[in-house]
């Protein structure tokens, strides 16, 4: 449950745009890296001080200024002194259980979603929040911790491949959302793998282990819905707002973009349902397995109940019973009870009940 809801303990009673971090503390350093670019030139370096960002607010050049681990509330709020950020947009910034969404304030625009990442070592999803603010001439990222996947939209500033060096901020802010929504793919890709598995296994082997896989995948699926469900309104958010920041150029990769959160979605639906499928096919099996066993003790009681009644008369305590008396009482008994039980058997087979 603390998975789909964080804690929110410390903020309670707290005015509105109290600066407290929502999140899983670690005990590392922030670091913050800005990449400056236009079609000429590239440059790249890390700043030790808020102030020096704002060097980059009012130029001709697009910037994008990246911080890893955001857990002190004084970095976020010196951000927010230095280029002007709504005390309740910091408090968002601090606050890694936001809703996809996205708010206008004038003059940058502030877009905030769940990044998901496939682990390789724990075999499971990983998710971080991510905020972007988009200005006229920059972006800033706050990330949770250290360590992303955007290096291959690095490498694309660098070596200047594609369109990127030639835009607006506006399409940088484009290209991270697109990268993010890429690795969405790329996790549900290995939350079917798994699912498959399980689907194979559920027709070879239904265990208990495989009770537990359908759990857990259930719970994977239903916490990539809560996190990728509103990007979809995030991103016509962004295609409709009546802002100058965002180019008209820009508008068919936001609309392309939209396209793919859906195909994300109608996916996580599909194996939702593939899954309950799935469960019900698991829960027949182990069902009929059960009905199988029953049956099987049925027949062995019936073989057994009438060959229980000779032996309970013969246990009978009387004093004259002439079968006891004949030589051939016990071995004629035997014989009666074989070719009963035998016979009992040869009728359960043909009639296709054992």
């Amino acid at each position: 449950m603390a998975r789909l809801m964080k804690k929110r303990s410390a903020k309670a009673g707290l005015p509105p745009g109290s600066l407290v971090y929502v999140g899983d503390r670690r005990e590392q350093d922030t670091r913050i890296s800005v990449i400056d670019y236009d079609e000429q030139h590239v440059e790249e370096r890390d700043i030790a001080t808020i102030d020096e960002c704002l060097q980059f607010k009012d130029t001709a050049t697009v910037t994008w200024i990246n911080v890893d681990e955001i857990g002190e509330p004084g970095l976020v709020a010196a951000f927010g002194r230095v280029l002007g950020f709504h005390p309740l947009m910091q408090e968002d910034i601090l606050n890694t259980d936001q809703r996809a969404k996205v708010e206008d304030h004038g003059d940058h625009l502030y877009i905030v979603l769940k990044m998901l990442e496939w682990s390789k070592a724990r075999d499971a999803m990983d998710s971080e929040q991510l905020s972007i603010v988009l200005g006229a001439h920059y972006v800033i990222s706050f990330q949770e911790r250290a360590g992303d996947f955007f290096d291959p939209l690095r490498e694309r500033i660098r070596g200047s491949v594609g369109r990127i060096r030639r835009q607006r901020s506006d399409f940088l802010a484009y290209c991270l959302l697109d990268l993010v929504i890429d690795h969405y793919f790329m996790v549900l890709e290995r939350l079917g793998d798994r699912i498959e598995r399980v689907d194979d296994a559920v027709m070879t082997r239904p265990e208990p282990a495989v009770l537990r896989e359908i759990h857990q995948l259930k719970r994977e699926l239903l916490f990539m819905r809560k996190s990728v469900w509103p990007m979809k309104e995030t991103i016509a958010s962004l295609r409709h707002t009546d802002t100058m920041l965002i180019a008209k150029a820009t508008q068919p990769f936001l609309r392309d973009l939209q396209d793919h959160i859906e195909q994300v979605i109608d996916g996580i639906e599909a194996y939702q349902d593939l899954l309950s499928d799935i469960l019900a096919t698991y829960l027949s099996t182990q069902s009929n397995r059960t009905n199988t066993i029953m049956k099987v003790l049925a027949v062995f009681s019936a073989v057994f109940m009438p060959l229980t009644f000779i032996t309970g008369i013969f246990g009978m305590n009387f004093r004259t019973m002439p079968p006891l008396e004949g030589e051939w009482g016990f071995a004629g008994t035997l014989g009666v009870m074989f070719v009963m039980g035998v016979s009992m058997a040869a009728f359960f087979v043909l009639k296709r009940w054992l």
